[in-house]
């Protein structure tokens, strides 16, 4: 599939404007506000939204163009994203935002991640002799934590938008009543999916074909979900979490064997939380607390890249060292990370300069060491899926980095009721049993079980980058290698001469994850000479079956105010994860 970007101003862009669609666009808003139902226009250089699909790209703009900030369009995104990309997000999940306020500076993360209902604990999802049963923590009621997003979309509206949610949702109703058209991506995921999506005749019926997956261009239309949206849109988030939309969801979910209460859907509350900061190589990093693990292990890793020097060492010295820090800061991810509202988690400890060097300490430059090696997370005690994602930046400087997901693709594969609202399968996040690998293989301890309320650890890391060039807002899907790519961006932009937000997005990617013990490598990415000099040093290589991740970017260069958006062209290929 092609490419097309439209303009921002005086945005930097080699590419046509004529080229074919990309699943990102650079959104000239004066081309095409005329389509607009209100008429208005925007002047250039309005706004650069970077989303996964461009009729949430469309959505987003046309609110700025009515004159909404970021936040107000990242409203729209998000809503359009849960009715063009149901097998990656919706009203049924949860997300995160990170947010600045450009006229004082105010930033914040809003976490609106599922919790785990009252009702569920670990036990649910074990059999007889205690071992995990995927299913009931991947498929179906019993999956599906409690939804964050449609209480998200009103917290954004109302203590930082400036529109109405009856004009924010306007573009989602549209596009889920009239419907849209399957593209490739669309096509091939439900082809993964067709299975799972069969075991439940709601979600067969919207989301496939007579059972099959759809053809490319075959109209997906949701008339239950627009029905849905506009309840949203006039009695906001309150008819999601209380009243007849709210029974209608409990019983369905109930009468399936899910664990929800109408107690769980009313107590839900978004939280909003002071983002995690550090620095690294003369840049301030603004990105995800907990119960995202993006943050802490993104602190740690490039911590001890700064205490070994890496930008000193040759690429193959640096590539080793590299996956030695990750391997190490996953590591503590298993071991110490959760839902800090419900477990002591030392982070000043692991965020610290100090921790880091120690860490750094322990890296061999001419071998790997074995995951098997490092402290186990049997020991913490002694020591004290899928996804999307969109990056916004208004033109008075407003800037949202939002991750959104319902876990696996098309989540639990479970539409509750009539609403045609989609659950997540969230509650596979957290440890079911002590070093059970989840659905991406990480693994975790009691910090990260299974209590009511709690929040499962995440991997969703929203982030910006701030120096003295200017302003990187990025943030990608891919489970757990989410921390591993937004990484590898933030070392190329800081490494590098230049500041070009489409090469950031496509660079190749490698990930380690401290268990299991191998580093995976995307195909067609490296030299066979780049792989040898790893194995050379003990690491298990695996080139990986496909590429991983849809990261979308927005730089905006602090001396000429010229904006880049960037489009990961994996998204183009179908790659969710």
């Amino acid at each position: 599939m092609g490419i097309m970007h439209r303009r921002i101003g005086k945005m930097t862009n080699t590419w046509s404007l004529f080229a074919v669609r990309s699943w990102i666009l650079v959104v000239a808003l004066s081309i095409f506000a005329a389509t607009f139902a209100s008429g208005a226009r925007a002047a250039p250089d309005e706004c650069a939204i970077a989303s996964a699909h461009p009729l949430a790209t469309d959505a987003g703009c046309e609110i700025i163009a009515q004159g909404g900030n970021a936040f107000d369009a990242a409203v729209a995104v998000t809503a359009a994203l849960g009715v063009v990309e149901p097998y990656a997000s919706g009203l049924g999940g949860g997300g995160f935002y990170l947010l600045h306020r450009a006229d004082d500076g105010f930033e914040v993360f809003i976490d609106a991640r599922e919790t785990a209902p009252g009702q569920a604990d670990a036990t649910k999802y074990l059999d007889a002799d205690g071992e995990p049963v995927a299913d009931l923590s991947r498929r179906g009621p019993t999956a599906a934590g409690i939804p964050g997003i449609p209480a998200a979309l009103e917290q954004l509206t109302q203590k930082y938008g400036s529109l109405p949610l009856s004009r924010t949702l306007a573009p989602a109703i549209r596009l889920a009543e009239n419907g849209f058209k399957a593209d490739s991506r669309y096509v091939r995921v439900s082809g993964w999916m067709v299975n799972m999506l069969n075991r439940f005749p709601e979600s067969a019926a919207v989301y496939l074909h007579d059972g099959a997956p759809v053809a490319q261009g075959h109209v997906i239309r949701q008339k239950q979900l627009a029905e849905t949206l506009r309840r949203i849109a006039t009695g906001g988030s309150r008819v999601f979490y209380q009243g007849p939309m709210a029974r209608q969801m409990v019983q369905s979910v109930r009468s399936s064997g899910g664990y929800w209460t109408m107690e769980d859907l009313a107590n839900y509350r978004v939280v909003e939380r002071e983002p995690q900061r550090f620095g690294y190589r003369g840049a301030r990093i603004t990105t995800a607390p907990l119960p995202s693990s993006g943050g802490l292990v993104m602190a740690q890793t490039l911590q001890i890249l700064d205490a070994l020097n890496v930008e000193a060492m040759s690429e193959d010295d640096r590539t080793h060292v590299i996956i030695e820090a990750m391997r190490r800061a996953y590591n503590d991810r298993a071991r110490f990370m959760g839902d800090q509202d419900f477990v002591n988690v030392p982070v000043d400890r692991l965020a610290s300069r100090a921790y880091a060097q120690e860490r750094a300490q322990s890296i061999d430059l001419r071998r790997a060491t074995p995951s098997s090696e490092l402290p186990s997370i049997y020991d913490v005690a002694e020591e004290g899926t899928d996804t999307t994602h969109f990056s916004i930046v208004d033109a008075d400087g407003n800037r949202v980095a939002a991750t959104l997901s319902i876990n696996g693709p098309f989540g639990a594969g479970f539409v509750a009721g009539d609403t045609g609202v989609l659950l997540n399968n969230h509650m596979d996040d957290f440890a079911i049993a002590l070093a059970s690998p989840n659905l991406y293989k990480l693994v975790g301890n009691a910090a990260n079980a299974v209590e009511p309320g709690k929040r499962p650890l995440s991997s969703m890391s929203p982030t910006f980058v701030e120096n003295e060039r200017g302003i990187l807002v990025l943030g990608t899907p891919g489970g757990s290698r989410i921390i591993s790519m937004v990484m590898i961006g933030i070392i190329d932009y800081l490494g590098s001469g230049g500041a070009d937000a489409r090469d950031i997005v496509s660079l190749p990617r490698y990930h380690h994850q401290y268990l299991p013990d191998r580093v995976q490598v995307e195909p067609d990415s490296f030299s066979d000479e780049w792989i040898e000099a790893l194995r050379s040093r003990g690491h298990e290589v695996e080139i990986y079956r496909r590429k991983w991740g849809n990261m979308q970017a927005v730089f905006v260069d602090a001396k000429t105010g010229e904006r880049q958006v960037g489009n990961d062209p994996r998204g183009r290929e179908g790659v969710v994860f």
